[in-house]
């Protein structure tokens, strides 16, 4: 980090000065974020996690190359591709990218020695947050967006003709820009509850589990609770219904809530994200520069 560009112009005193240098300030923390983890053999194992869905629907391509194009194929496939949106890109892929990404915002530095120069520029800790969440946020969109990208094109283009009438003047185009925002709300709502754990423990993964657990039982908590979990309100943007084949134990345990409309679960799951992102502004503030092993 410059400390010269972060603190520039620190005399601009209060009002719409201040927030153009905040905002030049979280700008360049957003694009340091997005160098520190674009290409780069730490972040490895997050591109092997957003791409492996990809790569095997262009083997599935190649192997069926030479199918019909069928309609009831087509149902088929484009639930398929439901189905790994739901239970592994929110569920796991995403999940787990977002508690390595984000908890390493701070704790990366803690455990490199390194947090002193930040807190030691003229930049509000406040911003410090805003300006890592945001390019934390931005580098895990860009991945996974990419690889729905990539799915959407390999699962479609192998039904030639159809599957382009699918995409293009069907509700492919639809059910993508669908897809793409559960990314981003699921990468905002997840990376900002993990950016708050490393914050309060120094070792995130065991919160992490819990919150892991937390998100996998909600369905059988009462519905006040829902409201507390990321996953809640991602399935009421999701623009292709399952068929049930849940358990009749499950479906016994599992407690309804009313009809969430679309507009409504952005709206809160935005303002979760808010809130969890509050709460890391507030804790910053109480951080002490200590450096003693975890």
């Amino acid at each position: 980090m410059n400390s010269g560009e972060m603190a520039a112009r620190p005399q601009l005193g209060t009002g719409e000065a201040s927030w153009r240098l905040w905002a030049r300030q979280i700008g360049m923390l957003v694009r340091q974020e997005m160098r520190g983890s674009l290409f780069t053999r730490r972040r490895a194992w997050v591109y092997l996690m957003a791409f492996a869905p990809v790569l095997i629907l262009a083997i599935h391509r190649v192997v069926h190359a030479s199918r019909p194009a069928d309609a009831e194929m087509l149902q088929q496939d484009t639930e398929v591709f439901a189905g790994i949106m739901q239970f592994y890109y929110v569920r796991l892929g995403l999940f787990f990218a977002c508690m390595s990404i984000f908890t390493w915002l701070f704790r990366g530095e803690m455990v490199e020695r390194t947090l002193h120069f930040p807190f030691l520029t003229a930049v509000r800790r406040e911003v410090l947050v805003i300006g890592k969440f945001l390019g934390g946020a931005a580098f895990v969109i860009a991945v996974f967006a990419a690889a729905v990208l990539g799915c959407f094109y390999f699962l479609y283009s192998g039904f030639g003709a159809a599957g382009w009438a699918y995409m293009l003047h069907g509700p492919g185009l639809g059910q993508l820009g669908a897809y793409l925002l559960i990314v981003a709300l699921g990468s905002l709502g997840y990376g900002a509850v993990f950016l708050g754990l490393s914050l309060v423990f120094r070792n995130p993964i065991v919160p992490g589990a819990l919150f892991f657990g937390w998100e996998a039982v909600t369905p059988v908590l009462p519905g006040w609770l829902q409201f507390l979990s990321v996953t809640f309100y991602l399935k009421h943007l999701f623009p292709v219904s399952l068929p049930s084949s849940g358990s009749v134990v499950m479906a016994i345990l599992t407690v309804a809530t009313g009809p969430v409309s679309g507009s409504t679960a952005v709206v809160g799951l935005l303002s979760f994200t808010v809130a969890a992102l509050a709460f890391s502004c507030y804790r910053i503030r109480k951080i002490e520069i200590t450096y003693t092993p975890d």
